[in-house]
């Protein structure tokens, strides 16, 4: 492969191979540890409550600190990313245990940054891809909260409807949030079900409502919060604001579409610009060998290949940033 001796491909592959075994496996263990020691709390949290009932039962409640484990919390509560990160873990609906995704960050960082320094004796190609393998966890589970997002604002006019018919049926706003978990489509649905049982279970309405805000960062839920709230301060026709709110939403959707279809260009020009040098130096390889391999044995070669592909990623990235318009 480019050249490259089986004396240098083996160990690499052996120590990248070695080093995500082992993570995979110290990630299992973390998880039993800690279910094992979720379930011991709350038996213990439930002895408790059983023989005190005016204990508050903190060991039941929900909340970003008590999902990390014990030796996290006070990292977390000096450094904000880590509360970032298990928010956005939740956002994005992953059953993944911010120690999972931990481990996995430094584990595929080690796989991949001892591999290709063993592979290439170069420690810039070592740095660069250990800094790319702790991005990769980081960037797939932004990328799933993303598609959620775009699922859940796809689906909420349907869920404010919904909404909308329940408040003329006469049902109280409560019954209403119930209504929607129930019938609604996942992840609207998960999101409404745990505000109307974080209501039901003793937490203030409006704190509910804006917990479900803070959980999902979408312009047209922090804007049906703010209306669902106001009106129950001042009073006010709920369910014609809710039918103006699913009409602004979907007309925004029909915006964005037709954007999508006017940037299809720029998004081509930004795929074919990435990919081109890829299929042009394979082609090139497969016709002269030799010519393709200086590239990967001259230690200049290397240096204009690392370069290159720091160029190509930032040209993609720039592309991308152009062309997404925000409505």
């Amino acid at each position: 492969m480019f050249g490259l001796p089986a004396t240098t491909l083996i160990p690499a592959v052996l120590i990248f191979l070695a080093v995500a075994f082992g993570t995979l496996s110290l990630a299992l263990i973390v998880d039993i540890v800690q279910e094992r020691r979720r379930r011991l709390d709350a038996v213990r949290a439930l002895r408790e409550f059983t023989t005190d009932p005016q204990s508050t039962g903190s060991g039941l409640l929900r909340g970003v600190q008590g999902q990390m484990p014990q030796w996290l919390v006070p990292i977390a509560s000096r450094v904000p990313a880590f509360e970032d990160a298990q928010l956005m873990l939740e956002q994005a609906g992953s059953k993944m245990t911010l120690a999972r995704f931990l481990i996995l960050s430094v584990g595929l960082s080690l796989a991949l940054g001892l591999g290709l320094f063993v592979l290439t004796l170069m420690w810039p190609v070592g740095i660069i891809a250990a800094a790319a393998g702790a991005l990769l966890p980081f960037l797939v589970i932004r990328h799933k909260r993303n598609r959620r997002f775009y699922k859940f604002e796809e689906l909420l006019p349907e869920a404010i409807d919904m909404l909308g018919r329940a408040i003329r049926a006469g049902h109280p706003l409560s019954a209403g949030l119930k209504m929607v978990a129930e019938e609604a489509t996942e992840p609207v649905a998960s999101e409404f079900r745990r505000t109307h049982e974080e209501h039901r279970f003793g937490l203030a309405f409006e704190d509910a409502m804006l917990a479900m805000a803070d959980r999902v960062r979408i312009v047209d839920v922090r804007i049906l919060v703010t209306a669902i709230l106001i009106q129950r301060e001042v009073g006010g026709n709920l369910a014609e604001v809710l039918d103006n709110l699913a009409g602004v939403i979907r007309a925004r959707f029909t915006i964005r579409r037709q954007l999508r279809v006017y940037t299809a260009q720029g998004r081509f020009s930004g795929y074919v610009l990435a990919v081109l040098p890829i299929a042009v130096g394979a082609a090139i390889y497969s016709l002269n060998p030799p010519y393709i391999k200086l590239l990967f044995t001259d230690p200049l070669g290397k240096l204009l290949v690392i370069v290159a592909v720091i160029f190509q990623l930032i040209g993609f990235l720039w592309i991308r940033k152009i062309i997404n318009i925000e409505i």
